[in-house]
């Protein structure tokens, strides 16, 4: 085996491993030791895939619908995404401007790979999703931070914006509901961020819409494109089914755009897995033109669980957390916990701290600050029972009471 150095891209010195998924594997091998641990880690919906787009799956392996499809997607699936754009979003998309890719992940990962050069920068607020500034540093590119702060519920302010922009900025990711903060742009507050973009033709806008459909409190979910029409043309708009639609290991994502940007990354798809699983498109084609009555009663049980979950850490001392109006995670500070002790002496320094602890001492995995590029935070994924999640809390409260502070136990 040659050395490392020489032999591996060096590309691969900017990136890291996802913490979201090694902290869910770490969970996942504790307990198959026998260890009992609450995964709090992993962004993925624990209701079951709706029968009738697994009916629809069945059916395309009776029809022999096992063969390679177009690489950028079914005409099926494309004509159902067409018309969810328009019936949902109000977005005019023609077949020729969509795309299907092996997830939003994939998706994602081809418009950076199709447009970015050395010395691109593509502005990503924090925190943000763990995957976005690798998939960047992948492609080439630089990302730019721009920390938010819980005062605004994590949300991007205009001002913030027009001072990270520069001649090398290419592209702005806009992530609504958010992961990991749960944080949701109004239509008041897209449109100030829209007028900035408007200043600034160069740059184009990837709006990352995957958990459009999990909103709480009668919140009206937009896209950026919609409230700007004027962006339209320099607009990717990302979806998929993967929450919505219970659909995370089918791996279907999907984006709208302008036909040549759209043409490109299909091209990049094209060289590295080709199309995405024709049963699974045939699914989502079900999904997207079948029922969508199911989300209500989902979305439902998802808004109870966040409320519990958002009272009772802010009845721990040590912790405060803002209440989300999207996505199905909350990002509680845990500043109030830094510079206490564990039961063994170890003073907890940092948010990485804590969530060893929690999982040490109450087998509770959470994913620390760090990964999303805001400290000190963690982040819980709320996407599990009722039941275990009010279990988990009171674990972390326990926790939390056995800590001291100069010698005195927490209050």
């Amino acid at each position: 085996m040659p050395a490392e150095k020489s032999f591996f891209a060096e590309r691969l010195n900017k990136v890291k491993p996802s913490p979201t998924l090694a902290i869910t594997k770490l969970a996942l091998r504790l307990k198959a030791e026998g260890k009992d641990v609450i995964g709090l880690a992993a962004g993925e919906p624990d209701f079951d895939t709706p029968d009738f787009i697994k009916f629809a799956a069945i059916e395309a392996i009776k029809q022999g619908k096992t063969k390679y499809t177009a690489v950028d997607g079914t005409p099926e699936l494309k004509q159902a995404i067409v018309s969810k754009f328009m019936r949902e979003n109000g977005l005019c998309y023609q077949p020729n401007q969509v795309i299907v890719g092996t997830g939003g992940k994939q998706v994602i990962y081809n418009a950076l790979m199709a447009t970015l050069s050395p010395g691109d920068e593509v502005i990503i607020p924090a925190p943000y999703w763990v995957s976005y500034p690798d998939m960047v540093n992948l492609a080439g590119g630089e990302p730019v931070f721009i920390n938010t702060s819980a005062d605004s519920g994590f949300k991007l302010q205009p001002q913030d914006l027009e001072k990270a922009i520069t001649p090398r900025t290419k592209w702005f990711i806009l992530n609504s509901p958010s992961n990991p903060t749960g944080g949701t742009y109004s239509e008041k507050e897209i449109r100030a961020l829209a007028d900035v973009l408007l200043r600034h033709p160069h740059v184009w806008v990837l709006t990352d819409d995957i958990y459009e459909h999990l909103i709480y409190d009668n919140f009206e979910f937009m896209t950026i494109a919609q409230v700007e029409p004027q962006l339209f043309d320099r607009t990717l708009t990302l979806n998929g089914v993967s929450k919505a639609y219970n659909m995370t290991g089918w791996r279907i994502g999907y984006a709208g755009g302008p036909e040549a940007l759209i043409k490109k990354m299909a091209e990049v798809q094209g060289h590295s897995t080709s199309n995405p699983s024709s049963i699974s498109q045939a699914a989502a084609t079900a999904a997207l033109n079948g029922p969508q009555e199911f989300m209500v009663k989902q979305r439902d049980a998802f808004q109870q669980r966040r409320d519990m979950v958002v009272q009772m850490l802010n009845d721990i001392p040590g912790i405060t957390c803002g209440k989300p109006a999207g996505a199905f995670y909350v990002y509680p500070s845990c500043a109030g916990i830094v510079g206490r002790k564990t039961p063994n002496g170890v003073v907890i320094n940092s948010d990485e701290d804590f969530a060893k602890y929690l999982l040490e001492a109450e087998g509770i995995a959470v994913v620390p600050g760090p990964g999303f590029g805001l400290s000190p935070y963690f982040r819980i994924s709320y996407a599990i029972s009722m039941e275990a999640l009010k279990e988990a809390c009171n674990r972390i409260k326990r926790a939390c009471s056995k800590l001291t502070n100069g010698g005195q136990a927490a209050a």
